[in-house]
């Protein structure tokens, strides 16, 4: 039995293969099964929220209500200081093309966007996630995450999602995209919120 779930079994609720496998990886060490929203076949919720916490929260609570299951959800995205914080929520948003998602497209919206107003480098940006745990009772607990880092230009490495291969975390001359991944899993925002989360459940 897990200490702060009340079983073995903790639904991720992401249908991101990349996201499923990076926290069964961080979860490995203390005796968690887990199962992916796509295993269930759940729906993906509609993200209504117009913050990180409220996304996730969202998907949590929708997964835990659906499974009675407790479910973990992240909502993650890069800020960049120069664009006011944006993309932020709506990171994935800009990469959508009405049949799926493109990020290289949406890496070069970033990039034009941070010319067209002039923006000098560094970039500096940060990459922020929170993940709420949701309990099938409509308890929840909160835990955020963040690196700090910048965004450079052009895109550099095939490794990782998203806007990985235009963000260089602070204190290493890599990319996300450039590091082997269990390196990136190690510091990334998302490793930060697991840790918070690891040390109030499982501590």
């Amino acid at each position: 039995m897990s200490k702060g779930i009340g079983g073995d079994t903790l639904l991720i609720a992401t249908h991101n293969r990349g996201k499923l496998e990076e926290m069964e990886a961080l979860l490995a060490p203390h005796g968690v099964h887990v199962v992916g929203a796509a295993d269930r076949d759940l729906p993906e919720p509609e993200e209504t929220g117009t913050t990180f916490v409220e996304n996730a929260r969202i998907k949590a609570h929708a997964a835990a209500s659906a499974t009675g299951l407790p479910a973990l959800a992240d909502d993650s995205g890069i800020e960049i200081d120069a664009l006011d914080g944006a993309p932020g929520v709506y990171t994935a948003d800009w990469a959508e093309t009405g049949s799926g998602r493109d990020f290289v497209m949406a890496m070069k919206k970033t990039h034009a966007r941070l010319v067209e107003i002039g923006a000098t480098e560094p970039w500096s940006a940060r990459f922020c996630c929170t993940l709420v745990l949701a309990w099938p009772d409509g308890s929840d607990a909160v835990f955020p995450g963040v690196m700090e880092g910048r965004v450079v230009w052009p895109m550099r490495g095939d490794q990782g999602h998203g806007y990985d291969p235009i963000f260089q975390p602070e204190g290493y001359d890599l990319t996300f995209a450039e590091m082997d991944r269990w390196k990136k899993n190690e510091i990334s925002h998302r490793a930060d919120a697991m840790r918070k989360f690891v040390s109030a459940i499982f501590g």
